[in-house]
This record gives structure tokens, sequence and C-alpha cells, in this order.
């Protein structure tokens, strides 16, 4: 399949495992483990592929905390722990 050029740039919505992990500035094991423990969304799968949405990506990168501040995680573990 040959691609039209495209007047217009844009970055790609999906990204691959790599690209989603370059994306949010983090190596492969750390993606890994932020996709695991939820602060980094799950993959969507199209046909063979797994693509990670760039929109959802920034909306939890958004939601991680600011150095020196609580973050969700934090709070839902202590509060499970009272």
């Amino acid at each position: 399949m040959t691609l039209k050029s495209d007047p217009i740039s844009y970055p790609p919505r999906g990204l691959n495992r790599e690209e989603a992990a370059r994306y949010i500035g983090v190596g492969l094991s750390k993606f890994d483990q932020l996709v695991a423990d939820r602060r980094m969304p799950k993959p969507k799968r199209l046909d063979g592929r797994t693509v990670w949405d760039r929109v959802a990506l920034d909306v939890a990168f958004s939601q991680l905390p600011e150095e020196g501040q609580e973050n969700f995680f934090d709070r839902a573990a202590a509060t499970k722990r009272q």
C-alpha cells in the first residue's frame, strides 16, 4: 500500500509500544509497568496490531502528579490500608 503525501503535517494518533513509551519519555520496561498499574492506558487492538491512543496517553500523562504532589494511586492505597 502506498500512502499519498499530505500537505498537512500532524502526529499519528495510534502509536506502537516503543513509540508510546518514547512519546511519554520513558523506557519500555517503565512504560509496561505504568500500563500494568494503570497509570497509563491499555492499548487498543486493531486486527493484529496493538496500538496506544496518543490522546489517551496525553490525558493519563496530565494526571500524573507533579514532583512533591500526592496522586490518585497514593491516596487510594492509603485509604485501602486504613
